[in-house]
């Protein structure tokens, strides 16, 4: 009968080398099995810091839409102590201290600045697009239409955060992050975000007439499809994506009606389906995340495929080349050489950031961006090319004035 030795491995009379064997393969192979378990250990622990931040954004709100997270809202927490962990930000103690302030004068003041949500005010700078590129972002008029509009936007943008809170509050509260969420903290009563809702959103049509009536019906629309988005269509695949994406097209079409300009179809083009192109990126962070770490994110990606969204991303990609250097050539034949010069850095641009898209780390395209000196470089030189199409002749003939 066979019997065990102290590692638990039968040896039979006929297989005694087997313990010896066994410990030269355990003496050989150890080194190389606790490489194994460290780079095992490594593994995990990246995928743990990547979950605790997808976690933290989710408290934020940052996962998501073209409004943010996944009701189309971006909550920025900007407690006055210093950012916490995930495992913080879930604690009953975190929790505490972000409802202490509830009913107080100070806690509503910080809850309503919290929940206008201005960092993501950044994105409608989209609406200077088109004074820009048709060089008359100079002309004090068209800068303070222009700059009207930015506000219309950054209003209607905030009414809708607000709905969307009011209408996930329920759910808010019984998650352990979200709940820190002002509206689900208790910090904004219900009735007082009801009415800061309507007057956002109310406001930034009704202000719009007195700019132009072009600029209020693309106010109309937008606060349209994006309250159709909090109210359910979020949850419906591509129609997200379209709506997400068109919020950034709504921007460029806003900034023109705002000046009174006309825009190029194939700007417009480059807008939408560079737009979309992101969208997708950002779905396709979300897929890989929640395949990798079992995260649920939105309830739309279940109908998702991480191939399909690859197969989205990559013909939206090759649409925005395509449409950009068209659109170059175009004002390459109106004004100057310098329109076709763009396309380098451009295509570069589109798949440097591709990299990123392919690696599912494009959740948040603003961090990609600011984190990769790469992408930073071109788009210098992508905006420095653009400056010389609209703006060369003025600063050339301002140097040859001075001389």
């Amino acid at each position: 009968m066979a019997d065990k030795n102290e590692t638990g491995i039968d040896v039979s009379p006929e297989t005694g080398e087997d313990t010896a064997a066994t410990s030269r393969h355990e003496a050989e192979t150890g080194a190389t099995g606790d490489v194994k378990l460290e780079a095992d250990a490594e593994v995990e622990a990246d995928a743990e810091v990547e979950t605790d931040a997808e976690v933290e954004a989710d408290a934020e709100g940052s996962i998501g839409s073209e409004g943010g997270g996944e009701a189309a809202a971006l909550v920025e927490e900007t407690t006055p102590e210093p950012a916490a962990d995930a495992d913080e930000r879930s604690s009953d103690s975190h929790h505490a201290k972000v409802t202490a302030a509830a009913g107080t004068p100070a806690g509503l003041v910080n809850g309503l600045v919290r929940e206008l949500r201005p960092k993501q005010w950044v994105k409608n700078v989209l609406v200077l697009a088109v004074p820009f590129l048709a060089g008359q972002i100079a002309v004090p008029n068209v800068l303070f239409d222009a700059a009207l509009a930015f506000v219309m936007f950054s209003m209607a943008a905030s009414g809708v955060y607000f709905i969307n809170d009011i209408l996930d509050v329920e759910s808010d509260r019984a998650h352990p992050t979200k709940r820190n969420r002002p509206i689900a903290a208790g910090l904004i009563p219900l009735p007082v975000a009801y009415v800061v809702s309507a007057v956002l959103l109310l406001g930034s049509v009704g202000l719009s007439v007195l700019i132009s009536p072009t600029l209020a019906v693309v106010m109309a629309v937008y606060v349209a499809v994006q309250l159709g988005y909090c109210f359910g269509l979020k949850h419906q695949p591509v129609i997200d994506m379209c709506i997400v994406s068109s919020g950034f097209l709504l921007r460029i079409i806003a900034g023109g009606a705002a000046a009174g300009l006309g825009i190029s179809q194939w700007f417009m083009l480059v807008t939408a389906f560079g737009s979309l192109f992101m969208v997708a990126g950002k779905r396709y962070a979300e897929m890989i995340l929640a395949q990798n770490t079992g995260a649920k994110i939105r309830k739309s990606l279940e109908a998702y495929s991480a191939s399909y969204l690859r197969f989205v991303w990559a013909i939206s990609a090759a649409i925005v080349i395509m449409t950009y250097s068209l659109w170059a050539y175009q004002q390459h034949e109106i004004s100057s050489i310098w329109s076709t010069v763009s396309i380098v850095p451009f295509v570069i641009a589109i798949l440097r950031y591709a990299v990123d898209v392919d690696k599912g780390k494009a959740g948040e395209p603003e961090e990609v961006v600011l984190g990769d000196k790469t992408l930073i470089v071109l788009g210098a030189a992508l905006a420095a090319c653009l400056f010389m199409v609209f703006y060369g002749d003025g600063v050339a003939g301002a140097l040859l004035g001075l001389t």
